[in-house]
């Protein structure tokens, strides 16, 4: 049966949509679970203000639970943030969920919607309108530019296992600043022979690498300008480079103050231990869950600070001397990059002297 909203006047809403990329369903409960209305509304600036009348005609809307506003829900959530409501972000159900219950948009809507209302769905998501954005936008550009260059590279080298002997024989044993200058240069001439065909390819596989490089050169430069100009703090850490600074902040969004603590940030990049107990046993497993990249990211400032941070070197010594592995050591160290990386992120307002304390109490 369908609540009307004049049964109800003062009632509270809390809605639920499952975002796509043509059309958004909506189902909106109450506070005590009871299922109202659903609606679906297409992807547009328009359809956005119709979900938020709709909503809004049905009583005072406590919060959205939005899935995917990382990706289809973006825009939705954008819209819905400016315009002051609570949008809290929603995991899409686990295949038990749907084994018992079933799939479809309006279950899938209805079951984003319980989660808030359960409170097991508390995420806010990330703000996606700053120059996080815009570095997460060049840094997806440059990491596809990379893997093509590295694509075009392994071509040209396969291509001269099979080239002619005479072309092989004067393209081995080069170094690959020199390869591609080579390539480059080649002249096939008329494509009448597999010599000529192999010059021909081997010299657009090496103009394709070299405005890939360039293209990464020209992205890297822009990458470093934004995070610098973000958050100069981040890149002063040892270790931070510019590429990792982007990653890290991604995973973090423009609002990384959504992230209530270190630990919390710890477990978003997968480094925070979770607990495996039962019984009499109490241990911990590794955490393999969380941004697997920025976990990586992680890693790599562990690595460049046991080469060259004297700290971390003599940290390992000791720990080491403790009878822990290598692994170990390393899952430590990079919970505490993780915690560093943090208060920088997010600084802890400086507390004021003691004799200001008094003075204003006075």
């Amino acid at each position: 049966m369908t609540i009307m909203p004049h049964e109800a006047p003062d009632r509270r809403a809390i809605i639920g949509v499952d975002t796509h990329k043509d059309v958004h369903v909506a189902v909106a409960l109450d506070t005590l679970g009871v299922r109202l209305q659903e609606r679906s509304v297409p992807t547009t600036p328009s359809g956005y203000v119709q979900l938020e009348q709709w909503a809004t005609s049905l009583g005072t809307v406590q919060a959205f639970g939005v899935e995917g506003t990382g990706s289809y829900g973006a825009g939705l959530t954008r819209f819905l943030t400016a315009r002051g409501h609570r949008v809290v972000e929603v995991n899409r159900p686990d295949r038990a969920t749907r084994y018992q219950v079933g799939k479809s948009d309006p279950i899938d809507a209805e079951m984003a919607a319980r989660s808030v209302l359960a409170g097991t769905a508390r995420g806010t998501p990330k703000d996606g309108a700053g120059a996080v954005e815009m570095i997460r936008m060049l840094k997806l550009t440059r990491d596809s530019a990379v893997k093509a260059r590295t694509q075009s590279l392994n071509q040209i080298k396969a291509l001269l296992v099979t080239a002619p002997t005479e072309l092989r024989a004067a393209l081995n044993d080069l170094t690959v600043g020199k390869l591609l200058q080579r390539c480059e240069a080649l002249r096939p001439g008329p494509l009448t022979s597999t010599t000529a065909v192999a010059k021909h390819s081997l010299r657009l596989l090496a103009r394709r690498n070299l405005g890939l490089r360039q293209e990464v050169k020209d992205l890297t430069r822009q990458i470093r300008m934004l995070t610098d100009t973000a958050t100069p703090q981040l890149r002063e850490i040892f270790g931070v480079g510019p590429d990792t600074a982007a990653r890290l902040l991604m995973t973090a969004g423009d609002n990384p103050h959504r992230l209530h603590s270190e630990a919390a940030f710890a477990a978003l990049c997968g480094v925070s231990p979770i607990p495996a107990s039962s019984g009499k046993i109490q241990r911990h497993r590794l955490n393999r869950g969380g941004d697997r990249q920025a976990n990586a990211a992680l890693h790599r400032v562990v690595v460049v600070r046991l080469r060259w941070h004297e700290p971390t070197r003599t940290y390992m010594e000791r720990r080491l001397k403790e009878h822990k592995t290598k692994a170990e050591i390393i899952r430590c160290l990079k919970r505490y990059v993780a915690r560093e990386i943090y208060r920088t992120l997010c600084p802890t307002p400086a507390l004021p002297a003691t004799s200001e304390v008094a003075a204003h109490a006075a």
